[in-house]
This record gives C-alpha cells, sequence and structure tokens, in this order.
C-alpha cells in the first residue's frame, strides 16, 4: 500500500473512533464532573499507553521533543476534552458536533504553522466558507444554544487543531502511537492530581451510560482514535488527510440520535452539510 493511501485508511479508522467522542463524553458527564471525567480519561488513557511502551521497550524521546509532547497532552488531553465536557453541560452532543465541522480549517491553519505545509490560496476561501457556516449556524436563535457552550466549543477546537498538527510532526519523529502514549505519560502527573482533588464521594448508582461514556472515551478516543489519526496525518499531509474530519459530524449525530434520543433538528443538518461541502471543495487545494 502507498503511503499516501496507508495515511487516508488510518486516518478513516481514527475518526470512525473519534466519531463517538461527543456522545460518550455527553453519556459520561450524566455520572461524573468534567474535570473528574477529564482526569480519569488521561489517566485511564496513560496507564494503557505507558504499558504498551514498557512491553515494546521504546525509548524515551529526545529533550528537544519534550515542548511538542506538552503541546499535545495540553491541547488533546487535557485542553479539548475539559472544554467539550464544560460545553456539553449547556449544549446537546448533537449541536457540539457542528462545531467539530472547523477542525478541519483549525486543524490546516495549524499545519502551516508546525508543520511547514502551503496549501492553495482557494483552499483557504473554501475553509473560511465553512466556518462562516458554522458561525451562522451558531448564531442561530432558532438552534436552541448556549453562548457559553458554543464558546468553549470553540476554544477547544481551537485547541485540538494545534494539538493535531503538532502531533502529526512529532509522529514523524516518534511513531504515531508512540506520540500519543508518550504524551499521556508526559500529562498522568497532572491528571493524577486533578483526579484526587476531583474524587466523587461515592461511586454507587451511577447510571450505566455514564461508565459506558468514560470507558469509551478512555479507550477508544483518548487512545486508539489517536493511534491511528496521527499516524494518518503523519504519512498523508496534516492539512489532506485532516479534511477527512469533515464526516465525524454526521456519524456522531447518528450516534447521538441512537443512543442518547436527542433530536438531530433540521438546522444542525443544514449547517453540517454545508460545512462538508465546503471543507469538501478545499480538500482539492490542500
Amino acid at each position: 500500500m502507498r503511503v499516501s493511501s496507508s495515511g487516508w485508511v488510518n486516518g478513516m479508522i481514527g475518526v470512525v473512533l473519534f466519531s463517538g467522542s461527543m456522545p460518550a463524553t455527553r453519556a459520561a458527564i450524566m455520572g461524573f464532573t468534567p474535570l473528574f471525567l477529564t482526569a480519569a480519561r488521561a489517566l485511564i488513557a496513560a496507564a494503557l499507553g505507558g504499558l504498551l511502551l514498557l512491553a515494546l521497550r521504546q525509548k524515551r524521546p529526545a529533550r528537544t521533543d519534550l515542548p511538542s509532547l506538552a503541546i499535545v497532552a495540553g491541547g488533546a488531553v487535557i485542553g479539548f476534552p475539559l472544554l467539550t465536557a464544560f460545553a456539553l453541560q449547556h449544549i446537546t452532543a448533537g449541536r457540539s458536533l457542528v462545531f467539530l465541522g472547523l477542525l478541519p480549517l483549525s486543524t490546516a491553519i495549524f499545519g502551516v504553522l508546525r508543520g511547514g505545509e502551503r496549501p492553495h490560496p482557494a483552499f483557504w476561501a473554501f475553509a473560511l466558507a465553512g466556518a462562516s457556516a458554522v458561525a451562522g449556524f451558531a448564531l442561530n436563535r432558532g438552534a436552541n444554544g448556549s453562548a457559553l457552550g458554543d464558546a468553549l466549543m470553540v476554544v477547544a477546537v481551537v485547541l485540538c487543531g494545534l494539538a493535531y498538527a503538532e502531533g502529526a510532526v512529532l509522529s514523524r519523529r516518534l511513531g504515531g502511537w508512540q506520540a500519543i502514549s508518550w504524551s499521556l505519560v508526559v500529562c498522568s502527573p497532572v491528571a493524577a492530581l486533578l483526579a484526587a482533588l476531583t474524587w466523587p464521594a461515592t461511586f454507587s448508582g451511577l447510571p450505566v451510560m455514564a461508565w459506558g461514556g468514560l470507558v469509551y472515551v478512555s479507550v477508544f478516543t483518548m487512545l486508539l482514535g489517536f493511534i491511528f489519526w496521527y499516524r494518518g496525518l503523519a504519512l498523508g499531509g496534516i492539512a489532506k488527510v485532516g479534511q477527512l474530519q469533515l464526516l465525524q459530524p454526521f456519524m456522531g449525530l447518528g450516534l447521538s440520535a441512537f443512543f442518547l434520543r436527542e433530536t438531530v433538528a433540521p438546522s444542525m443538518i443544514a449547517a453540517t452539510a454545508a460545512v462538508v461541502l465546503c471543507v469538501g471543495g478545499a480538500r482539492r487545494f490542500a
């Protein structure tokens, strides 16, 4: 399989695993606070990633890799999960997924800044049109939204785009699964302290869906998804493969409707479709 094709395949697997992130987070906060959820998912994933590193005897990253590991940890391990968990206290999982349509744009911008990529000028025209579609949705009074929830999602998307681009660059040196595993290990002391400070008084009586959501975001989103995603970005190009994430809102909306019984409003579908069309056009010039 060619390198570019392998990048697309790995990227697609990552997107499929990521698509359940928002619905699973929404389910998890039915029983856990956003702070504890963020810490717990990071610790569980760090334990699994650390075991992989030990079992396969991976050498430690170079000192020059530490700033990149810190960026990935701050954006993907702590920042994005924490901000989205808080946002989902104010908006539905379905609404949050529309904002994820901005991730390809955010990732591409940081792909230029951190990865040295240079997309065609027409790429930015399509990408900005998609961003405008999302902004229009957010300002739609009939969308049943929350200014705070929407703002948290925007900041989360910016941090996530930075972490994606930085992780892709780091993966070229360390490997995809090594990059996310070391980032999780680096972040584990902070996560452990946060978990200790926010430890629930009791775990009895928590909904089954909350436990299921915690397991999903810890194993499939926080670790496995990133293993495939970072490898895909590193092999196929940050801006180009990053466009695959335009499929995530569609997948996530279906999961939200099926598992959480959330209503998928026509405005959500229209906004997501507009974003997909715009970013799909941008893909040609990526």
